[in-house]
């Protein structure tokens, strides 16, 4: 019998603890997730972030690649699609977020105003 109080008295001897021992034990597995946080999903996040921003900014006359290695160019943007020539008269619609990259990018087209402006400062110039 006092075997079986001497483990009794053990036990009642380790388990005060508590808080402490709570938390030694949960940091490995927080430290696991701040690893994995920093080295997987926000890495994840902000590649999917400057995809999407590629994907809003496309335009008419952009060179792209599909995902599935198609490359064209953009001849209409609608709001979910796109239409994509990849030869002379062959035009496939794409699902927009589908293009993987932009190979050539077009420059913004200037406003009628910014032609007019244009204008006025070669005059200037030469006068």
């Amino acid at each position: 019998m006092p075997a079986f109080l001497d483990s009794v008295t053990l036990a009642a001897a380790g388990g005060g603890g508590g808080m402490g021992a709570l938390l030694i034990q949960l940091f490995p597995f927080i430290l696991i997730f701040i690893v994995f946080y920093f080295l997987l999903i926000r890495p994840q996040q902000q590649r999917v972030k400057k995809h999407r921003e590629m994907v809003e900014a496309l335009r008419r006359g952009d060179e792209v690649v599909t995902a599935g290695g198609l490359i064209g160019k953009v001849t209409r943007v609608a709001d979910g699609e796109l239409t994509v020539e990849l030869a002379q008269g062959v035009r496939v619609k794409v699902v927009r977020h589908t293009i993987s990259e932009v190979r050539a990018r077009t420059e913004p087209s200037r406003s009628r105003r910014d032609d007019d402006d244009a204008d006025d400062s070669d005059e200037d110039a030469r006068s």
